[in-house]
């Protein structure tokens, strides 16, 4: 019956992921038309987004720091609460700071309570079947942009961007509450899969884990992979519509990404608990720096959905793999903890797309030096990747067994 609820738990993971981070990255959708209502600077407006990083990478430490002590049940419920509050006020915003304040740090904070924690708490409900349960909650992001994005932007051609925006609050707080409530602490390791080692890193402390080389590595990893996509993810619509495409077409392409990375997550899980993760993530990371490259030669409309579809699959099928690797080196008891540490550190990389493509939007005219910067920086993470050190021996033999 524990083992079964795992999958509940997977459900309401992938519906409040799709919401809440959906909710979140459909400031893409709203850069244009708040420019243009507002007359707000792109850069102003993409800058809440870092801000949103930034907020959500902190605070996911700190939600994760809480959900090992409490559990995931609270925190993903006042994430749900915050959420729908922090996009009630933004779009109420009569001031650009007003708008970066509210949408940067609250929503922020709100996200940063979903995503870290349920990526962790599914870790501890699977241990034969668990790449492919994490990429299945991190599905619940890729079908975002194919769900939240579009009714956005159909919202803001109906109505307009602050309709749009209040409208998607009182859907955050509709759906993210109930599942929120479904959600439970995973039993104890030894209930799930008897005979296997309960836990990697047995009797790590916390201080010990955020000093040891692999968290190092897979922080760092972590880091340089988001600092890769999230230029490239955040001005995909703009990108579009500076090439003539309408915007409609825009989304679609954007759509299109996320229906990519959707595929992926569930690809690469699958591959994950076949191969290993850490392979798994190389492999993945050095399609990402392609794909992120071939952005700045990307003019045409079947080129976009050519290019969209290879840089969706390899950033959405390495994400969910990250929580599965740390799972790998330490024990369920820190592992809120431990990856909310990580969420926070490649948070900044996350950070640094939405500032920087806009300025350099805002200073060139153009997107292309953005696109060469996610290549190096996609490359950066490859190299980290191949340092990942060996798992430790009762955990490689607990894994090859599963």
């Amino acid at each position: 019956m524990e083992r079964s609820y795992g999958w509940v738990i997977v459900g309401a993971g992938a519906l409040m992921g799709c919401v809440a981070i959906g909710a979140m990255f459909s400031l893409a959708v709203f850069l244009q038309p708040m420019s243009d209502a507002t007359g707000w600077s792109r850069t102003g407006i993409s800058s809440a987004m870092t801000l949103d990083f930034l907020t959500m990478g902190v605070a996911a430490f700190g939600w994760g720091i809480l959900t090992d002590r409490f559990g995931p049940r609270i925190v993903v419920l006042a994430g749900a609460i915050l959420l729908g509050l922090g996009l009630a006020l933004a779009s109420r915003a009569t001031s650009l700071l007003e708008f970066q304040i509210i949408y940067g740090v609250v929503v922020g904070i709100a996200a940063g309570a979903v995503f870290a924690p349920m990526i962790a708490t599914v870790t501890g409900w699977f241990e034969e079947r668990r790449s492919l349960a994490v990429s299945l909650v991190s599905a619940g992001m890729g079908v975002a942009p194919m769900t939240i994005s579009p009714f956005a932007s159909w919202l803001i051609e109906s109505y307009d961007w602050r309709t749009a925006l209040l409208v998607i609050a009182v859907m955050a707080w509709v759906l993210l509450i109930p599942a929120a409530l479904l959600v439970r602490r995973p039993p104890p390791a030894s209930s799930i899969v008897a005979g296997l080692p309960a836990e990697g890193g047995e009797g790590m402390t916390v201080a010990q884990a955020l000093r040891s080389p692999q968290f190092i590595v897979l922080a760092v990893t972590f880091f340089f992979c988001c600092a890769a996509h999230s230029g490239p993810i955040f001005h995909t619509v703009s990108y579009a519509l500076t090439c003539g495409l309408s915007a409609m077409t825009a989304v679609t392409i954007y759509s299109v990404e996320g229906l990519a990375g959707l595929g992926g997550r569930i690809l690469f899980g699958l591959l994950g608990d076949k191969f290993g993760a850490r392979r798994i993530v190389v492999l993945g990371l050095m399609v990402q720096a392609l794909g992120a490259g071939s952005y700045y030669f990307t003019r045409e409309i079947g080129e976009f959905y050519a290019v969209a579809i290879l840089f969706g699959m390899a950033y959405g099928g390495v994400m969910p793999l990250y929580a599965v690797i740390a799972r790998e080196y330490f024990p369920m008891r820190i592992m809120g903890t431990v990856f909310g540490a990580a969420a926070m550190i490649s948070s900044l990389g996350m950070a640094l797309g939405p500032a920087v493509g806009g300025w350099i939007f805002d200073t060139f005219n153009g997107y292309g030096f953005l696109y060469v910067a996610s290549f190096g920086m996609g490359l950066a993470a490859v190299a980290m990747a191949l340092a990942f050190p060996p798992l430790p021996v009762r955990r490689q033999q607990a894994v090859q067994t599963a």
